[in-house]
């Protein structure tokens, strides 16, 4: 019998995100776990950083790491560096396959594709209905995401309702690879009295204090309710000083609500997910988030907001909110029953378990990656956007806001 050829080792670069260790976002996390998975399975693994504390590092989970500048300004950022990116790519990096993250990325594409390199984007969620977007920022994300249908030799889909939404707008298929959950089944407490809480008796909000992530909701319902346990929140936002503004003065006056800012002591944010009584959840706009999962493999029971996103990642043991009264109701009816909170904490930790591991994530990229080396190209059945009224109607509760 002849032997089976062993798996081909491929050149993949990612590029488009802040780049390892991961310390921001989602897009970090999952470039984290899966370029570091994709070398194990023998890939060599590029990914490409904005310059950072200390951009020395050239080496991280056996990933080789890049640093090249960007440009401080919330409309140009992420543009400028991926640009960058793309050109160090034609010009020194030998490259199989290169997978792209936002599809605001998009339009920069078309230099690796006249290289030979295929490309998938990883498309994020509806970006464009984020509110630190003025009109023109809104428009190009629209347009954007048309570009990467046209573009893009094939589209990742980190949720069903992202899937769900470039089927009906575009007639676009989508390769569906969520993202992985880290399960914790046991955790310390020993650094929470360092933020002056202990364990299972505070509330915790881990999140960019940005508007489509509702922590002015949050912070106004907690306000109303008659809760003895602290509310912590964990997050700020480069761009959003007028928004946090807005929160912390809702906030003043009330000693029961403390702002962290950032957390990078990544030990104490795994203490206080996994401590928590309950996590608030207030995301609206992206698919399946990092910090829900975190939240979940962490055993912390959920409260999140009503959307169909976080219903598709909940399912049935999580609680969900819209307004201010919802949030009060459940935070009082949390207080009431800490031991329930503790039940769902361990059925949404099975549920993750079940549903998100980093390891069947690695493997569904491997296997685009290959067929894309191979020459599999995603052919859109439309290139022009065509807006569905059923899915808008139907699917509407994912992208509203309160």
């Amino acid at each position: 019998m002849t032997p089976s050829p062993e798996p081909m080792s491929l050149r993949i670069a990612m590029i488009g995100t802040r780049g390892v260790p991961a310390a921001y976002g989602g897009f970090e996390t999952a470039v984290e776990e899966i370029g570091s998975r994709l070398v194990d399975r023998g890939h060599e693994v590029t990914v490409f950083c904005r310059w950072a504390d200390d951009p020395t590092i050239q080496k991280f989970r056996g990933m080789r790491l890049v640093h090249l500048p960007s440009v401080r300004k919330r409309s140009l950022e992420t543009l400028a560096h991926t640009a960058l990116s793309v050109r160090h790519v034609i010009r020194q990096a030998a490259t199989d396959v290169a997978f792209v993250f936002n599809a605001a990325n998009s339009p920069l594409l078309g230099p690796l594709q006249r290289r030979g390199i295929p490309v998938a984007v990883h498309v994020d969620g509806l970006e464009w209905r984020r509110a630190k977007w003025g009109a023109a920022g809104r428009t190009y994300y629209r347009l954007a995401e048309s570009a990467a249908v046209r573009r893009a030799d094939a589209l990742i889909a980190d949720a069903q309702g992202i899937s769900d939404y470039y089927t009906a707008e575009f007639g676009a298929r989508t390769e569906l690879l969520a993202y992985g959950a880290p399960l914790r089944w046991a955790d310390a407490s020993d650094r929470l009295a360092a933020v002056g809480v202990r364990e299972r008796e505070f509330h915790l909000v881990v999140a960019r204090l940005e508007p489509e992530n509702h922590v002015h909701l949050i912070v106004e319902g907690y306000r109303r309710s008659g809760a003895t346990l602290p509310l912590v929140v964990v997050g700020s936002a480069p761009y959003g000083k007028q928004y946090i503004q807005g929160i912390t003065e809702s906030a003043s006056g009330d000693p029961r609500i403390r702002f962290l800012g950032s957390v990078w002591d990544q030990l104490l944010l795994d203490q206080l997910y996994a401590n928590a009584l309950t996590y608030l959840h207030g995301h609206s706009v992206g698919g399946t988030n990092p910090s829900l999962l975190r939240a979940m493999g962490a055993g912390a029971a959920v409260l999140a907001f009503d959307v169909g996103f976080n219903r598709e990642v909940l399912g049935r043991a999580g609680r969900f909110f819209s307004t201010p009264d919802d949030v009060r109701r459940l935070i009082d009816e949390a207080e009431a029953s800490p031991a329930a909170q503790r039940d769902l904490g361990s059925e949404l930790r099975e549920r993750a378990a079940e549903r998100y591991n980093w390891d069947d994530v690695a493997e569904g990229y491997d296997t685009l990656a290959r067929r894309l080396a191979a020459g599999y190209r995603y052919t859109p059945r439309g290139s022009r956007r065509r807006h569905d009224p059923a899915w808008a109607h139907n699917r509407g509760r994912v992208t509203r806001h309160a």
